[in-house]
């Protein structure tokens, strides 16, 4: 789970040692708190990355193989063609 650490406390000192009533400043740093936990929720980690490029990593070989499978009964169908056509023709 994604984390980010909000000290709130420090927060409403900071607010308060601006000048701003104490209720206000709690108000905004719990304000704040809610937001930033709820958009960490969203973000993408280095592990999500790594996770989703190993799954295309294997999707990739995965295609490869299957295409490399059908360039082969292409071929092999190519050449049984081939020597279809040049028994009917001699």
């Amino acid at each position: 789970m994604n984390t980010i650490t909000f000290d709130t406390l420090k927060f409403v000192k900071e607010l308060e040692n601006a000048g701003v009533p104490d209720a206000q400043a709690e108000a905004q740093a719990r304000a704040l708190s809610n937001v930033l936990e709820t958009n960490v929720k969203e973000l993408v980690t280095k592990s999500d990355l790594d996770h989703q490029t190993e799954k295309l990593q294997r999707d990739i070989k995965e295609m490869e193989m299957r295409l490399t499978i059908k360039l082969g009964v292409f071929i092999a169908g190519g050449i049984g063609l081939f020597l279809a056509l040049s028994k009917v023709i001699h």
